[in-house]
């Protein structure tokens, strides 16, 4: 049996982790500087959901892991409604990128208060 050690860092089983936190977003292109910085994707990111789509599966790699953490989701749906539901739609997509090769590879989880919701 595992020993859990408190120094072990619970996220190193994932080639890349991500938070993509919307506590502060105070407006549409805010929204989108944010998902650029915070998944690292490079400066001509277009600030749109097509340019979201092609970043998100340039992140793929034939052996690598990617754990994708939104925060604040519920302030882009009240902020911003739709971007909410596009940002879902196109997470659910990408996890299952490929006919769902990469499935195993992807893990998403939305945060909303005290729940964790993953993406399947």
């Amino acid at each position: 049996m595992d020993n859990f050690n408190e120094n072990d860092n619970v996220y190193d089983n994932y080639k890349e982790y991500y938070v993509v936190d919307f506590t502060n977003v105070k407006n549409y292109f805010d929204m989108h500087f944010i998902i650029r910085d915070s998944l690292d994707f490079p400066d001509y990111y277009g600030c749109n959901w097509d340019a979201f789509w092609d970043c998100l599966t340039d992140m793929i790699t034939l052996d690598g892991q990617i754990h994708i953490e939104i925060i604040g989701l519920d302030i882009i749906k009240e902020k911003f409604d739709d971007s909410a539901d596009m940002i879902l739609k196109i997470l659910k997509k990408f996890k299952h990128f490929g006919n769902s090769k990469y499935a195993e590879q992807i893990e998403i989880d939305i945060i909303l208060g005290d729940n964790k919701i993953s993406l399947s």
